[in-house]
């Protein structure tokens, strides 16, 4: 019989918003996802009024990074990031999810870069033909810029990072 070789693993969970009433029911899914009971320090969230955002670094075996992201998939008013850093053995990886563009999911390197295959990189050739602004926008996708440039402003709204809000007069 073979057994199964566990590798540690760590990693960063990020909600960026959540209503209040979802907060717990986060903690639980990610928790189930690590097969501990987790507790999340959490702060109202200065871009939306009424929601919440929360950091957590966990830490498990290899993979366990994709279980918390499967674990929140479902919740469709949830914007939140989840990394699981490489290990010898396994890449790392990170998740992004917003309301409006779903999940996103990429492989990273050692320096957290992310890595985009060769088959991507061949389709977005494909795709593109000779349009170059046609090339941008595959290469931007598969780079997931439209998840960065969504979640950018709840990545910046934090205690140690404040934000200046411009209001429109007229």
């Amino acid at each position: 019989m073979m057994s199964r070789v566990v590798r540690p693993a760590q990693g960063v969970l990020f909600v960026h918003s959540a209503p209040r009433a979802l907060s717990p029911h986060v903690e639980w899914a990610a928790g189930r996802a690590l097969g501990t009971a987790v507790n999340f320090d959490w702060s109202e969230q200065p871009v939306y009024r009424g929601l919440m955002r929360a950091e957590f670094h966990w830490e498990g075996d290899a993979g366990s990074g994709a279980r918390i992201a499967s674990a929140l998939r479902g919740w469709e008013q949830l914007r939140y990031e989840v990394s699981e850093d490489p290990t010898p053995g396994s890449d790392g990886a990170r998740w992004m999810h917003t309301p409006e563009l779903g999940v996103y999911f990429a492989q990273t390197d050692i320096a957290g870069n992310t890595v985009i295959g060769e088959d991507r990189i061949r389709y977005a050739m494909e795709i593109a033909g000779s349009d170059p602004v046609e090339l941008h926008r595959e290469l931007r996708l598969a780079l997931g810029q439209a998840w960065d440039d969504e979640l950018e402003p709840f990545r910046h709204a934090s205690d140690f990072a404040p934000v200046v809000w411009l209001h429109q007069v007229g």
